[in-house]
């Protein structure tokens, strides 16, 4: 299998990667609600869920600091914005509706698009409008949002939103970088990640009135913890940060949306959320989007000859 993979292009192995990265995520509301039930509450049980991957990467990060740096700005920019949008992201999940910080979050394609053909010069091409249309409908649909997307009105739904402008930023970032960076992206980004949650926890209007947890809660929890931190975070970030820098920023948050999709479909199983034929259809829209760019040319040269 593994040799099969690398028998792939480039670009398909990169979308691979990017949709295995969304899958990942999608599951990443079950280690997150557990830390919660263990009294890692609220914001902190962000800091803890990249804190002790940061704890993981730190000691190559200081043998090997001189690399870091020959990597210049660039990695520190990419893990500024990957790193505070992702914490943005998983504190929206606890500071409002699960279904508004997900909205607002996945209207990073639109962003991605735009940043990149503002600041690369990318084209914005019939089938990444279409990607962009048949996945936010998919959303919309799976969400049950009938009278339209959203406006923040609460701390968690602005989480949500400058998450999801953080990391289109980071996607432009990204694309800039060639794809030969993922350890030390993960390293800086691991980092950052976790000054963001600190950051965000110390807010007085998302702190209010919880407390720092336990060392004894924090210790406590690591015995499972760090087996998940190892085998899904930490390989959902690598996919994510070599995969990225492949493809067009748009089509990458596309891909991530494959999220949502595994979300509503473990909440369904673990968490006794409805499926249904709303929760099927949104499912197969989003899946449409992730797959479109690449059927998109095959099958219009197929229907108009010489195209």
């Amino acid at each position: 299998m593994i040799q099969r993979f690398h028998s792939l292009d480039i670009v398909t192995r990169a979308s691979i990667a990017c949709a295995y990265s969304g899958v990942a995520w999608g599951l990443f509301w079950i280690p997150l609600r557990y830390m919660d039930a263990q009294g890692i509450n609220g914001a902190w049980a962000t800091v803890m869920f990249y804190g002790v991957p940061a704890l993981f990467f730190t000691p190559w990060g200081i043998l090997n600091w001189r690399r870091l740096k020959r990597c210049g700005g660039l990695l520190h920019l990419i893990g500024i914005s990957a790193g505070a949008s992702l914490a943005l992201y998983s504190d929206a999940m606890l500071y409002t509706e699960i279904v508004r910080g997900i909205v607002l979050y996945y209207l990073t394609p639109v962003w991605s698009f735009i940043l990149a053909r503002i600041m690369l010069g990318e084209a914005i091409t019939p089938p990444r409008i279409a990607a962009v249309v048949l996945g936010i409908s998919g959303m919309l649909i799976l969400f049950e949002i009938d009278a339209g997307i959203p406006l923040p009105n609460n701390v968690g739904d602005w989480m949500g939103l400058l998450g999801g402008i953080g990391w289109a930023f980071a996607a432009v970032f990204l694309r800039k970088d060639d794809g030969t960076h993922a350890l030390e992206i993960c390293t800086v980004y691991f980092l950052y990640a976790t000054l963001a949650g600190v950051a965000v926890a110390l807010v007085p209007a998302v702190a209010g009135d919880i407390a720092v947890p336990r060392l004894a809660d924090a210790l406590a929890i690591l015995p499972w913890f760090i087996p998940v931190a190892a085998v899904l975070v930490v390989s959902a970030a690598f996919a994510a940060f070599w995969g990225a820098p492949h493809l067009n920023p748009g089509i990458v948050g596309i891909l991530f949306m494959t999220e949502i999709s595994i979300g509503a479909i473990t909440a369904a199983i673990w968490a006794g959320e409805p499926f249904g034929w709303r929760e099927l259809a949104g499912v197969i829209l989003i899946t449409m989007a992730g797959l479109s760019e690449y059927f998109y040319y095959p099958l219009l040269r197929r229907l108009i000859p010489g195209r």
